[in-house]
């Protein structure tokens, strides 16, 4: 039995008083590619606007097997001891078939689930590039007007993920492992500019000693990158999600990240960067979403790969011929092609 459409109104006042239940609906709502939704969930969205914004922002990312979802429950549980409630966004790899979540993040951090002061949501990625729900950021807002204080966003760590949850966030931290001489020659550049922290992590046991030799690399590979436009230099932690170790250290350096970058107003000045990008990414994947729903797209655009893989047509003219009849139905002038 289907349940009962809430109102726009029910909508705003359940997720403004930290109702978990209306905040999980409103959040269907706004992940909801039905254009019946579209508009409701655009009026829930600017009413609770005057509410978000006040969180700390923060991504963490590292490739597979680095321990991201353990530190985000270990962290995640830390942060919430300290009083403050958590919102954790875990994208995670979609089946190419069904678009749902795969991984299972709730499995992944049960203690943390049970956390009457935290709020997990897994996303799963579908067809967004780079692994990040294309909703994430209006997630987030969600959140942030329902109470919550510090707002995680975890990457799958592969692809465009890095940048663009970098792009929608306030603090940066890259997560790493012992062995530093081997894997900085895999790390990408970029990565690692954009990174305001390296955490090694799984620094417990007999990987102590290598976790603290790993962390004198990364210093060493950090001091080599430019000055941030922010003014912050990049720290080096090491810690364990296991045992607890060093995870108030990191708190306390983002909360003097926070700080710094308050008073020296770039805080601001990024979040306003952020969001007129924020509105430029939906003006393309609305126009991607309006192209590709076209009837008379749909129906030649098979016959079209099949003439591009064989060579039989040339991609940009398959493409401008496509194009032709989206300007057609929008009524704009078809440009030519070059």
């Amino acid at each position: 039995m289907a349940r009962k459409r809430l109102t726009t109104a029910a909508y705003i006042e359940g997720v403004l008083a930290g109702d978990r239940l209306v905040l999980s609906r409103a959040i269907t709502l706004i992940e909801s590619t039905r254009p019946e939704d579209t508009g409701q969930a655009e009026e829930v969205l600017q009413a609770i606007l005057p509410k978000t914004g006040k969180s700390i922002r923060i991504g963490v990312t590292g490739v597979p097997g680095v321990g991201k979802s353990t530190f985000l429950e270990a962290f995640g549980g830390y942060v919430t001891r300290q009083g403050h409630k958590i919102a954790v966004l875990t994208i995670d790899p979609s089946s190419q078939r069904t678009r749902g979540s795969i991984l299972g993040d709730k499995t992944r951090m049960e203690e943390l689930s049970r956390n009457d002061k935290a709020f997990i949501r897994p996303s799963a990625s579908g067809a967004a590039l780079g692994g990040v729900n294309n909703r994430t950021r209006e997630v987030m807002l969600l959140c942030e007007a329902a109470g919550y204080e510090v707002i995680f966003i975890e990457t799958v760590g592969v692809g465009q993920s890095e940048t663009l949850v970098h792009g929608m966030v306030d603090f940066f931290l890259l997560l790493m492992l012992a062995g530093a001489g081997d894997e900085l020659q895999g790390i990408k550049k970029g990565i690692m500019e954009m990174a305001d922290a390296v955490a090694i992590n799984k620094a417990d046991g007999d990987n102590i000693k290598a976790a603290k030799r790993a962390g004198a690399e990364y210093r060493n590979a950090l001091h080599l990158f430019p000055a941030a436009e922010s003014g912050w230099i990049p720290e080096v932690k090491i810690c364990s999600s296991l045992r607890g170790n060093g995870l108030e250290d990191i708190w306390e350096m983002i909360q003097r990240h926070r700080r710094q970058l308050t008073a020296n107003g770039f805080l601001a000045e990024n979040r306003k960067r952020q969001n007129v990008q924020w509105m430029k990414e939906r003006i393309a994947a609305m126009l991607e979403d309006r192209f590709y729903q076209l009837p008379e797209v749909q129906e030649e655009f098979p016959e079209l790969i099949r003439k591009v893989e064989t060579g039989d047509m040339p991609a940009l003219n398959a493409a401008h011929r496509l194009l032709s009849h989206f300007f057609s139905e929008s009524r704009i002038q078809t440009p030519e092609a070059d």
